[in-house]
């Protein structure tokens, strides 16, 4: 399955594109980088499964080490399917404790519209309490935008990526 673009133009919403500029990055497909917010964006399509949590885990472990600290906004809405395991869920969260190398915290904020996909961010959140990495789940984009002091305009993720810096 070919992945589609993440909010294209002519999607239903409504809303105005972004004047944000951001930059696509290598890994995940349709990842982001705001450098003018230090955040980090990216928006899973299809299935989101034990396979798709390792791989996401192998790439923050990379791209830690290539950006200064950044925040994260994890846009859960565009999962078609949610398979994960609890007990997987349970070890990605340990292993992005100890693998993380930051000295201050950071934030994540994870969004979605979905029951499903909400509640595995709600259950992210709570294996992060007493962690440098600051996760909390939402399911109203403005408060996700406030929490993580960037205004909600970014986090539509609706501009145009600039490409990969060589």
């Amino acid at each position: 399955m070919k992945p589609q673009p993440m909010n294209s133009p002519d999607d239903s919403t409504g809303s105005k594109a972004s004047r944000a500029i951001s930059q696509s990055v290598p890994g995940p497909f349709f990842l982001r980088y705001y450098p003018e917010h230090r955040l980090m964006a990216w928006q899973p399509q299809g299935r989101l499964d034990d396979l798709m949590l390792d791989e996401i885990a192998e790439w923050l472990v990379h791209i830690e080490k290539a950006f200064l600290p950044f925040k994260r906004f994890i846009d859960l809405s565009q999962l078609t399917t949610v398979a994960v395991r609890g007990r997987h869920v349970f070890e990605f969260a340990r292993k992005r404790a100890e693998q993380f190398t930051g000295v201050e915290p950071v934030r994540t904020a994870l969004f979605s519209d979905n029951w499903v996909a909400f509640g595995i961010a709600c259950f992210y959140e709570s294996l992060m309490e007493n962690t440098l990495i600051e996760a909390r789940a939402f399911r109203d984009l403005a408060e996700a935008g406030e929490w993580l002091a960037i205004t909600v305009d970014v986090l539509t993720l609706k501009d145009e990526p600039a490409p990969p810096k060589s």
